[in-house]
């Protein structure tokens, strides 16, 4: 029991991170350069991970690299900024909220996991919560923004369902670096051919990129992956409604922002998730797969693709 809380509170790192990016970016990053942005976080994350891992990918790691960097960093970052610009950000955060309810899904054709009845009514709960928590507006709704949105939820979910099918026994820390470079290098591509020439930087801007790509991105992911490898796949998507709520809480804590009755409903909601989430004592193997898959220890006999 001991031990799973650990992975809980481990993965629990990534989301409340990511979430104080928000306020991160909003005071001060520079404006105007969002493909640069998600260059600057990824790529210099990913090369602080290589060095420490001093390995470099072979074999089918070629080409899972790529997949996943263009997964799990590439498009979902553009996507996201994407989606920032065209919908209102409490839209953009319920609608990434769904992420408990796309990896359970999506564990049950490619992990051979089925969520339990606790897994589902708590992303329920969590994404009603998220929904009272940002506070859905009233204003027009861009359907072009949704779908983006959408998109980005998908791609980021199957990027991190595949990150453990094709674990092995590879360094953690390896295995995300190449992600990182690779999705990385791609975003600077990017960045260089719709935006030119990358933003003017301050002393202050310096140390906000650096701390959201050593902080948010390369221990962040760290956590997230290592969550992903020892609890169910609904399990970690539940953990990651505190990415929302850490972004609220610093705008109160931080921005003298206030919360109205129906944040506060939305925050013990959300609370209630994690807590269901959590009382899940295994993830329900879907017939046909070898072993019981149970929460909280290396899911050792989920199918792996072949090694190159």
């Amino acid at each position: 029991m001991e031990a799973k809380w650990r992975w809980v509170l481990i993965c629990a790192i990534a989301p409340v991170s990511w979430g104080a990016t928000y306020f991160v970016t909003r005071h001060f990053l520079p404006d105007g350069a969002p493909l640069w942005s998600a260059a600057l976080r990824a790529l210099p994350a990913g090369v602080i991970l290589l060095a420490v891992a001093r390995r470099l990918p072979s074999g089918s790691w070629l080409w899972k690299s790529l997949v996943l960097g263009l997964l799990n960093f590439g498009a979902f970052f553009v996507l996201v900024y994407l989606a920032a610009q065209l919908l209102p950000t409490s839209v953009a955060a319920s609608v990434m909220a769904l992420a408990p309810v796309a990896l359970s899904m999506l564990a049950i054709p490619l992990l051979r996991q089925r969520p339990t009845a606790y897994m589902l009514i708590g992303a329920v709960l969590g994404v009603v919560g998220v929904g009272l928590l940002v506070g859905l507006g009233a204003s027009r709704i861009d359907p072009l923004g949704v779908a983006i949105s959408l998109l980005a939820l998908l791609l980021s979910s199957l990027g991190a369902i595949l990150s453990t099918k094709w674990r092995d026994d590879l360094p953690l820390v390896a295995t995300t670096s190449w992600q990182l470079v690779a999705g990385g290098l791609m975003l600077l591509v990017a960045a260089i051919v719709v935006e030119g020439a990358p933003p003017a930087m301050t002393s202050t801007s310096v140390l906000a990129y650096g701390a959201i790509s050593l902080i948010a991105t390369a221990i962040a992911f760290l956590c997230w992956f290592a969550g992903l490898r020892h609890l169910p796949a609904g399990t970690v998507g539940i953990i990651g409604l505190l990415n929302p709520v850490t972004g609220v809480l610093l705008g109160v804590l931080l921005a003298a922002e206030t919360l109205s009755v129906s944040q506060c409903l939305g925050l013990a909601l959300v609370a209630a998730a994690l807590l269901l989430g959590r009382s899940s004592h295994r993830a329900i193997p879907v017939t046909g797969a070898r072993t019981e898959l149970r929460s909280g220890s290396r899911m050792d006999h989920v199918p792996r693709a072949p090694r190159g």
